[in-house]
């Protein structure tokens, strides 16, 4: 009994103990923890590269013919391109042919080109080809139609023709594409159709901006440019680009009547008017107006890129460029605005003493002379030398010597 008294009384003296030894709270202050300040949004900022037109006359479709395979593979001619289209988040063209199936392939003046142009222009970075223009019937419907087949089979993006009325009445026939994280709507356009008519049935097929498309040429339907324009403003894109088929062949600068159609797409909400046909260089500038509602409003306008690939013959038409067109979109006010425009130029080089596959390419003017200049004449003779400088020198003088600068 006392050893057990003597133990319970040895727990309660240690337990209590513990019990009672006195806690204390840390009063003291460490250093003070600052919350960093959140990074103010980054502005969004893409590139669009636009080229002029593609056209496959017939000594450019022999040259790209592959005879072991019996494909058509335009990679060589396309391949300086190619090392700047990479570099865009997006890149357009115009299709100035149609894909109507071989092997019946034919030039000036009813185009029909191989398949193979298609899988080498979307290889070479190309993602949308506008379809709308005066050689978009030269094989009848359906060429029209199989054209768009073969781009979808390509994964090419297209506008400006359509295989039905519902495919045209979709979004009012415009294509909205993720541009580098800013939404571009597109629309296409032509004047007409060299003289051809659509079937009453079947006006879906090619959008035509002229009420007089087969006849005189002068009378823009401006109530279904501005129902389209109304519908691409509906649909909310950061930035509305119209890509339009205009003006005098072979002319320098535009005329009457592109001016009035620009104007009036920008009054309607264009952003970006991208031109071509006359298959020469025309200049580019921003253009003022008064928009639909009321409030200036600004457009860029570049009225023609001239040939991007083709294979006519004078100086002019061999010399075109790519043009890289920087927007941004303002993270606080969701605004977007071209920030810089830019441009290479290029020249479609004709070499018909060589063996099938090196008779045409399409130079960068500013590589190949640097090639030239350095002694490695393999590919530039001085003959050669001269037609790039001359190149070089047009370039300038339309485009201005500014925006002569290399893509970022």
């Amino acid at each position: 009994m006392k050893r057990l008294l003597f133990l319970l009384l040895t727990v309660f003296f240690l337990t209590g103990c513990a019990a009672s030894q006195p806690t204390f709270e840390d009063t003291s202050s460490g250093p003070a923890v600052s919350t960093p300040e959140p990074e103010p949004p980054k502005p969004t900022v893409a590139h669009l590269m636009v080229a002029g037109d593609v056209m496959s006359h017939m000594p450019l479709t022999h040259d790209v013919y592959v005879a072991e395979t019996g494909a058509y593979d335009y990679g060589h001619v396309l391949a300086e391109a190619a090392q700047q289209l990479e570099k865009a988040d997006y890149a357009v063209a115009n299709l100035e042919t149609v894909l109507a199936g071989g092997p019946k392939y034919s030039g000036f003046p009813a185009f029909n080109s191989p398949d193979g142009l298609a899988t080498s222009l979307k290889t070479a970075g190309v993602d949308l080809l506008s379809t709308a223009n005066n050689h978009s019937r030269d094989k009848g419907l359906d060429g029209i139609f199989r054209t768009l087949d073969v781009l979808d089979e390509n994964g090419l993006a297209h506008v400006g023709t359509y295989r039905s009325q519902t495919e045209r009445d979709k979004n009012s026939g415009i294509y909205v594409a993720d541009v580098g994280g800013i939404s571009v709507a597109f629309l296409s356009y032509t004047y007409g159709l060299n003289g051809y008519r659509l079937p009453t049935d079947k006006m879906f097929a090619v959008n035509l901006y002229n009420q007089d498309y087969y006849t005189t040429l002068e009378t823009p339907d401006y109530e279904k440019l501005r129902a389209d324009m109304e519908a691409a403003r509906g649909l909310n894109p950061d930035v509305i680009a119209v890509m339009v088929h205009w003006g005098i062949e072979y002319q320098y600068s535009p005329n009457v009547h592109q001016n009035k159609v620009a104007n009036f797409l920008v009054e309607q909400g264009a952003d970006l008017v991208l031109g071509g046909h006359p298959h020469v260089l025309q200049p580019y500038e921003t253009i003022t107006t008064t928009g639909w509602d009321g409030q200036e409003r600004q457009g860029f306008v570049c009225w023609s890129l001239g040939n991007f690939i083709s294979n006519q013959l004078d100086p002019d038409t061999k010399t075109t460029a790519i043009l890289d067109l920087e927007l941004t979109r303002d993270p606080i006010t969701e605004e977007t605005a071209l920030t810089d425009v830019r441009y290479t130029p290029y020249y479609m080089l004709h070499q018909d003493g060589k063996p099938v596959g090196q008779r045409r390419y399409l130079l960068d003017v500013h590589k190949a002379m640097a090639e030239y200049e350095s002694g490695d004449t393999s590919r530039i003779s001085s003959q050669t030398y001269d037609q790039l400088n001359w190149a070089l020198r047009h370039c300038h003088k339309i485009l201005g010597e500014e925006g002569d600068r290399p893509s970022v």
